[in-house]
């Protein structure tokens, strides 16, 4: 019995070893007529196997450039398309940049520094009082998601005045804090393994 592992490594494993020994086929072809005719039979063939992608943009192109990926670019056929070369289809993207921002507190984050620094400039009036509440109660959720036993209302009202150079101070005593909210293990998969041992350990 000859294995899989055995035989010649296939350049497109999602075809098969089937699609891959009509291509070999084709490439003993004689007439060009002929394998003309079989390289359609073959492209028809794979798309048939993925009729879900046939609305994808250049769905047919990508068929035939893997035919002459599997052909080894080595099929003498009028190709209906133009080839995508050898080099293109193996080059590896370009790393993309990792965009480095200066944050003054990492536990609170880009975006909420982002909303500070607007709220700075921002002219008295409800808009203000209400992205002051919002604000706020985001910074008190971050400092507690990040150091539940650290969290005080009088750090987020400190830190909340020197983003904003003072121009923005909460009266603790009149300004109403939301409660924060618990990051939970019960709905996690982490929680589910957690609480089927403790069932497991009670029977």
């Amino acid at each position: 019995m000859e294995y899989n592992t055995q035989r010649k490594k296939l350049p497109m494993p999602e075809y098969g070893r089937g699609i891959q020994n009509m291509v070999d086929y084709a490439l003993t072809i004689e007439d060009r007529t002929e394998r003309q005719r079989c390289a359609n039979t073959i492209v028809s063939i794979m798309g048939n196997m993925f009729p879900h992608l046939r609305d994808v943009a250049d769905f047919n192109h990508k068929l035939w450039d893997h035919l002459a990926v599997m052909s080894n670019y080595q099929l003498d056929i009028d190709y209906p398309y133009e080839i995508t070369p050898e080099t293109t289809l193996h080059a590896k993207p370009k790393p993309l940049a990792y965009p480095m921002k200066r944050i003054r507190y990492r536990h609170y984050g880009f975006l909420l520094e982002s909303l500070l620094k607007k709220l700075k400039d921002m002219e008295d009036g409800p808009e203000r009082d209400a992205l002051i509440s919002l604000v706020a109660n985001q910074m008190k959720q971050s400092l507690y998601n990040w150091n539940k036993d650290g969290m005080d209302e009088e750090k987020v009202a400190s830190d909340l005045a020197a983003y904003t150079d003072g121009k923005v101070q909460i009266d603790l005593e009149h300004f109403h804090f939301a409660s924060v909210q618990s990051r939970s293990l019960g709905g996690t998969a982490m929680g589910l393994r957690m609480q089927r041992k403790n069932n497991r350990k009670r029977n």
